[in-house]
């Protein structure tokens, strides 16, 4: 009897998917298990089913850090995401559509909980977030 979910069914839908194989959550295994009757609360954050989101990973929390402080000196976020992020999304971190599910535990619940923001004024975990991956900067550039 195969486990219901989060299988493979939809992952291969959407631009940017092979980009967020870094963090997806493929194997299923982790923090997927109460998210299947809510959801449909909409807000100006929680809510929807799916984020457009940007992040920058760094293995190390130092580097990490170091990121972050470039963030908060004003630098745009692609930028630093191309300079620090060392996943495949260097392309300004952009990781696109991104459905709840399709991500890990932590990485989900952080993306789900960030307002939506932009390049020029970002809203942005922090501090970053854990995962198996390493440390995620994240933000969230639309919802639906």
């Amino acid at each position: 009897m195969a486990p219901k979910g989060k299988g493979g069914g939809k992952a291969g839908k959407g631009p940017g998917r092979s980009q967020g194989a870094a963090f997806a959550a493929g194997d299923g295994g982790g923090g997927g298990g109460g998210g299947s009757g809510e959801g449909k609360v909409q807000g100006p954050k929680g809510g929807g089913s799916a984020v457009k989101v940007r992040h920058i990973l760094c293995e190390k929390h130092g580097k990490a850090m170091e990121a972050m402080e470039k963030l908060k000196s004003g630098l745009r976020f692609s930028e630093v995401a191309s300079q620090y992020s060392e996943d495949k999304a260097r392309q300004g971190g952009d990781l696109g559509w991104m459905t709840r599910g399709s991500m890990v535990g932590p990485f989900q619940e952080a993306a789900f909980a960030l307002p939506v923001s932009s390049m020029d004024k970002p809203v942005y975990t922090d501090p970053p977030v854990k995962t198996k991956f390493g440390y995620h900067i994240i933000m969230v550039e639309g919802r639906k």
